[in-house]
C-alpha cells in the first residue's frame, strides 16, 4: 500500500465519533484532513467541535482544516470544498460520514424528522460528492467512501423505521450508481458499515444509553477498515458494500477484542447487516429481533 501521505481527505461529520477517528487514522500517514461539521461551539450533550477535532488530527500527524458546514446548504458545501482546495490544492478522497438518525415507526416519526434524515443522509451525501467530483476526477487514486449499509432489501429492515431506513439506503443507492458512473474515469465508490453498534454519542443518546454503550465496539474498527479501503487501487476496488470486521478479517486482522468497549458484555448488532455476511471466527453478536431493538 502507498499510504495516504499528502492526500487531501474531506470528511463530513468529522467533529467527533466515527468521522474523527477515520481522520485521525489517515492523519498518521500525514494526510490533509478537511474537518466539516456544524459544531463550532461546544454542545452541552455532545463532545467535540471542528476545532478540537482539528487539534486531535494534527496531534496524530496530519494537517487539518476545520470548516463550519451544514451539508444541507449548497452554498455552504461549495464554500467548504473551495476552502479545502485553496488550502491543500485539491481533493483526493471524500468521506460521507455525516448522518441523522431517528429510527422510529411511522406514526412516531414527524415529517420534519423524515425531512432532516433525507436532507442530511441522502441529499447531503449526493451534494457533497457532486461538489467534490471535479477535483476527484483530477486526483490520483480517488475514492468516495460512504458510511452506509448494504442494499439488503428485506422487509425486516424497513418495517420498524421506514423513514430512517430509506434515508440510509438513499446513501447506498448513490454508492451503487457512482461506482458504475465513474468506473471508466477511475473514481472508486464504496460503502462501509459496522456489524455491531458503535460507541458514539448518537448511539448513546438515541439508541442504547449508557449501559448499551458497553455492548458496542469503538469507532477505531471503522477507522482501520476505512484506512485499508482508501489504500486500495481505485480502478480495481469499487462498488463494494463492506462490513467492517469481515473486511478486516479478509485483510489479516484476527484480534477483534481490542475494539470492544467492555469485553465482558455481549455485542449489540447494528441494523442492516445481511444474514449471509458471516462474522469472523470467534466473533459472536447478540441475537435480537430488530423490532424490539433499542429505539422501537
Amino acid at each position: 500500500m502507498s499510504g495516504l501521505s499528502g492526500k487531501t481527505i474531506l470528511i463530513t461529520g468529522a467533529s467527533r465519533g466515527i468521522g474523527l477517528e477515520i481522520g485521525k487514522r489517515c492523519a498518521r500517514d500525514g494526510a490533509n484532513i478537511a474537518v466539516l461539521a456544524k459544531t463550532a461551539e461546544p454542545h452541552p450533550k455532545l463532545p467535540g467541535t471542528i476545532y478540537t477535532a482539528a487539534e486531535e488530527i494534527e496531534a496524530a500527524g496530519g494537517a487539518a482544516l476545520p470548516v463550519v458546514c451544514d451539508i444541507r446548504d449548497e452554498t455552504n458545501v461549495e464554500e467548504a470544498v473551495a476552502k479545502t482546495v485553496e488550502r491543500f490544492g485539491g481533493v483526493d478522497i471524500v468521506i460521507n460520514n455525516a448522518s441523522a438518525i431517528f429510527p422510529m415507526p411511522t406514526l412516531s416519526t414527524p415529517v420534519k424528522r423524515w425531512d432532516l434524515m433525507h436532507q442530511v443522509n441522502a441529499r447531503g451525501t449526493y451534494l457533497v460528492t457532486q461538489k467534490c467530483l471535479p477535483h476527484l476526477l483530477k486526483a490520483d487514486n480517488p475514492h468516495i467512501l460512504t458510511l452506509s449499509p448494504p442494499l439488503d432489501m428485506k422487509a425486516k429492515w424497513f418495517a420498524p423505521h421506514v423513514a430512517y431506513t430509506s434515508a440510509k439506503f438513499g446513501m447506498s443507492l448513490c454508492v451503487l450508481g457512482w461506482a458504475e458512473e465513474f468506473r471508466e474515469q477511475g473514481v472508486a465508490a464504496n460503502a462501509l458499515w459496522p456489524r455491531t453498534a458503535i460507541a458514539t454519542a448518537a448511539v448513546e443518546n438515541v439508541l442504547a444509553g449508557e449501559e448499551g454503550m458497553k455492548m458496542c465496539r469503538t469507532p477505531e474498527i471503522l477507522a482501520d477498515a476505512a484506512y485499508l479501503m482508501l489504500n486500495k487501487p481505485a480502478r480495481e476496488f469499487t462498488g463494494n458494500f463492506i462490513i467492517d470486521d469481515t473486511f478486516l478479517f479478509q485483510n489479516g486482522v484476527t484480534d477483534f477484542s481490542k475494539y470492544r468497549v467492555d469485553p465482558s458484555k455481549e455485542l449489540l448488532p447494528d441494523f442492516f447487516v445481511p444474514d449471509d455476511v458471516e462474522a469472523p471466527p470467534g466473533v459472536e453478536v447478540m441475537d435480537i429481533s430488530f423490532a424490539d431493538a433499542p429505539g422501537h
